[in-house]
């Protein structure tokens, strides 16, 4: 980025920003759809079928000669990857979402790069240097992010405020004032994060077989429909659940699909391009802060003391995990030895022929 003029310099921030505000809606029409009643595997089956649409022309036509044979032994791991990425993944995240805030949910996913630092390193795909400061960098981040997120879970803590008397929006799209089960919520949401984690683990040994970025993203939604529909077979066979019933309904499935999978892949992709992936990780904490004032305006969400201090130790652990990244990969680069699975894991610079993209999107 040195090298780039102030104008393109302001463009990138404002596209970061934009990235972060589309995922941040996200967050709060999740929630909105919730308290509106919609089905949980109805909203990942509409979801994830608008991604598909959306995605499959892009990687028939853009990767056509690169892809190769598909194997059996592939296709385990793409329904694998399924199966972590897409039905665990976004299924504790709406089950996490149900019982917390939109906002504690943004803020736990911030952990993501640090427990996918500690799953790479008991696998021993990541390489542990304890005798380096970035090494120990990433230790220390990884050990304060999770303990962030074990203070959210165990600790909730005081109210500091409550909006629900000056929210925007009609009453069926306000959370409903009960005590939800706190730590159930965060339980579940670490789940998320660990299936988020484990499918960007597993992702990095299925991209050096079959290095074509978009057809694996396009193949995992094929094998995660699969799964909603057979999950949805014994768990949702009322027909009404199927159907729409109101404008914001069709809002919050439209928003799901088309901007949070559609617009917000392709700025972060953008982003990636321009800024690079370190970079653009690290806005990922304004994320939250939007998602904390969306919250409380439009769905009257209270902040508690427990769940602000286990943020900001998230946030504190979540860079020091991106600083230590970004050290190895100088001393790895300068050494001409960057490891190409750390690439794909943690937030690494892009190769020219596939970038390599992590989506924020749960």
């Amino acid at each position: 980025m040195g090298t780039e003029s102030t104008p393109e310099k302001v463009k990138l921030l404002l596209g970061v920003l934009a990235l972060q505000c589309c995922l941040a809606g996200f967050h709060i029409v999740s929630r909105a759809a919730l308290n509106m009643g919609i089905s949980k595997i109805v909203f990942t089956v509409y979801r994830n079928s608008i991604a598909l649409a959306l995605l499959a022309p892009f990687a028939y036509f853009l990767e056509k000669k690169n892809r190769p044979p598909l194997t059996f032994s592939l296709l385990v791991q793409f329904f694998l990857l399924a199966f972590c990425g897409i039905t665990c993944n976004q299924g504790f995240y709406l089950l996490g979402l149900r019982y917390l805030s939109p906002t504690y949910a943004s803020a736990i996913q911030n952990a993501v790069p640090a427990i996918t630092f500690a799953l790479a390193a008991c696998l021993r795909l990541e390489h542990v240097n304890i005798n380096k400061r970035y090494g120990m960098a990433k230790v220390i981040g990884t050990v304060v992010s999770i303990g962030g997120a074990t203070i959210i879970t165990l600790y909730k803590g005081m109210p500091l405020m409550n909006f629900k008397s000056a929210h925007m929006l009609g009453a069926s799209v306000v959370s409903p004032n009960l005590v939800w089960n706190w730590t159930v919520g965060c339980l579940f949401l670490l789940g998320n994060c660990f299936a988020w984690s484990g499918w960007m683990v597993l992702q990095a040994p299925v991209l050096k077989k079959y290095p074509a970025r978009l057809s694996v993203l396009a193949l995992t939604l094929v094998f995660g429909l699969v799964q909603l529909f057979a999950i949805a077979a014994f768990c949702e066979d009322d027909n009404e659940k199927w159907k729409l019933h109101s404008g914001g309904e069709l809002f919050t499935i439209l928003y799901a699909g088309l901007v949070a999978s559609g617009v917000a892949l392709s700025l972060q992709i953008w982003c990636i391009d321009r800024g690079g992936a370190l970079f653009t990780a690290i806005f990922q904490p304004v994320q939250t802060v939007m998602v904390a004032i969306m919250a409380a305006i439009i769905l009257g969400d209270e902040l508690y003391t427990g769940g602000i201090i286990g943020a900001v130790l998230i946030v504190i652990g979540l860079y020091f995990v991106l600083w230590g990244k970004s050290e190895e990969k100088k001393r790895n680069s300068n050494q001409g030895n960057e490891p190409c699975l750390s690439r794909h894991l943690l937030s690494e610079e892009p190769s020219q022929e596939g970038k390599s993209v992590t989506t924020d999107v749960p």
